[in-house]
């Protein structure tokens, strides 16, 4: 990989490698090294080390947020955070499909945008910044791009059940589904607070997050409140 990508993903994760190599391994599929001449390394032990790490650190930040809550309850938030759907939304995010090395088959069947490949890409990133700077370096990512989404379960509707809930109202009332659409983007590349607008037919409502994903949950939110509170809802 050029030594311009990695930096410029370096900046996109808000943390600088001590081994650049530990970010390579992290990037390469198993469709990529088995294609080369040379010996590498695929990233799936990264993988495997990176989803301990990632469910370990959850963990944590769920116990943190909901002191009162018990084992089940804590475990059942943590399978609605952690999961293929919304790993590869946060990697895309990271633009982590940009940057992973796959084989030729792969990219021509749009391997870039599989949850499946964008999803372990990103655990094995995390394994890499806990292998290169320690747990400390770990939490911090991790914190960063999970801290909405932890907070967002606060209530007793999840956001993605929000925007299920959104999705129905609208149809109910004989409406296309609503769109969302990204309205403006803010601060460092690692630390980016995104707005987007999520349109129907009738109205536009705003929300904003640290991710994309978020700032949709966000969204659909406000209009679930909204929807419920209009007459005849």
């Amino acid at each position: 990989m050029h030594e311009n990508d990695l930096a410029a993903l370096k900046q996109t994760l808000g943390y600088h490698f001590k081994s650049s190599a530990l970010l390579e391994e992290a990037l390469q599929h198993s469709s990529f090294v088995n294609e080369q001449a040379r010996l590498l390394v695929s990233n799936e032990r990264l993988e495997f080390l990176g989803d301990t790490v990632l469910n370990l650190v959850v963990s944590h930040l769920l116990m943190l947020q909901f002191p009162d809550l018990d084992e089940g309850s804590l475990s059942r938030r943590r399978a609605g955070l952690v999961n293929e759907t919304s790993l590869a939304d946060i990697a895309a995010d990271l633009d982590l499909g940009h940057y992973v090395q796959l084989g030729k088959g792969e990219i021509q069947t749009q391997g870039r945008h599989k949850k499946s490949i964008l999803s372990d890409t990103y655990e094995a990133v995390l394994a890499a910044v806990y292998l290169d700077g320690g747990f400390k370096a770990a939490f911090k990512l991790i914190q960063t791009h999970f801290q909405d989404l932890i907070a967002a379960t606060q209530g007793a509707q999840t956001f993605s059940d929000y925007k299920t809930r959104v999705q129905e109202l609208v149809q109910k009332a004989g409406q296309p589904p609503p769109v969302y659409r990204v309205t403006a983007e803010s601060g460092p590349d690692h630390d980016k607070t995104f707005c987007i607008a999520l349109q129907t037919a009738d109205y536009t409502i705003e929300g904003t997050g640290k991710s994309k994903k978020s700032a949709e949950q966000d969204a659909a939110r406000k209009a679930y409140d909204f929807l419920s509170g209009m007459p005849g809802k």
